[in-house]
């Protein structure tokens, strides 16, 4: 190895420490706030003991700190697994397993999840990250719902927009975050979820 190309792997190590530093702070920021104007890059750049210009530079700009911090709650929620969903050949049960995923996602820092809904009512920007979320997520029950769909009885396609709509209710954060007591992990009442979701699309049968 060069010492070029050592110089540019402890750089990159550097830079990698550096941009979940910002993110963890951003994210013990939300958590302790007690305002929801209190997170702004400034916040999370004195939190992170870094630069303002730092934040801009690992982000591009506080919608990208915010897409990057989604991203790393999704992956502490293991959201990937979402694939073994779309995997499984039987659609009632890639349906269980899609709620199964979301019960991991919204659970990986409940408080956090909380807030960043809740701010995003309140500004545009953190709107239109989460917004953007929320609309893969319908956009991944059109495709199983669909999926549903095709495997029953032909009368069933005209329920599959009411479905569909159910099924986004009910994996939305706030259906888990409703459901759950102040002391329950979300993930403990994903058979609820997923007892009211089989009622939602067994409907389309009667």
């Amino acid at each position: 190895m060069s010492p070029r190309s050592y110089d540019l792997g402890k750089r990159r190590e550097q830079i990698d420490h550096g941009r979940q530093q910002i993110l963890d702070a951003a994210r013990a920021l939300l958590a302790e706030a007690t305002s929801y104007t209190a997170f702004t890059v400034e916040a999370v750049a004195k939190r992170a003991d870094v630069v303002r210009a730092t934040v801009y530079y690992q982000f591009g700009s506080k919608a990208g700190l915010l897409e990057s911090l989604c991203d790393d709650l999704a992956e502490t929620g293991r959201l990937s697994e979402l694939t073994g969903a779309f995997n499984e050949p039987d659609p009632a049960e890639a349906l269980r397993a899609f709620i199964a995923c979301f019960g991991r996602f919204w659970d990986a820092d409940r408080l956090v999840m909380r807030r960043l809904r809740a701010l995003a009512a309140l500004d545009p920007e953190v709107g239109a990250v989460i917004e953007a979320r929320d609309r893969r997520r319908r956009e991944a029950l059109t495709v199983l719902v669909g999926r549903l769909v095709e495997g029953g009885p032909p009368p069933l396609a005209t329920d599959a927009a009411r479905t569909m709509r159910v099924l986004y209710a009910l994996t939305s954060f706030e259906t888990f975050d409703g459901l759950a007591s102040t002391d329950d992990r979300l993930t403990e009442v994903t058979p609820v979820v997923v007892g009211l979701a089989e009622l939602a699309w067994q409907r389309r049968a009667e």
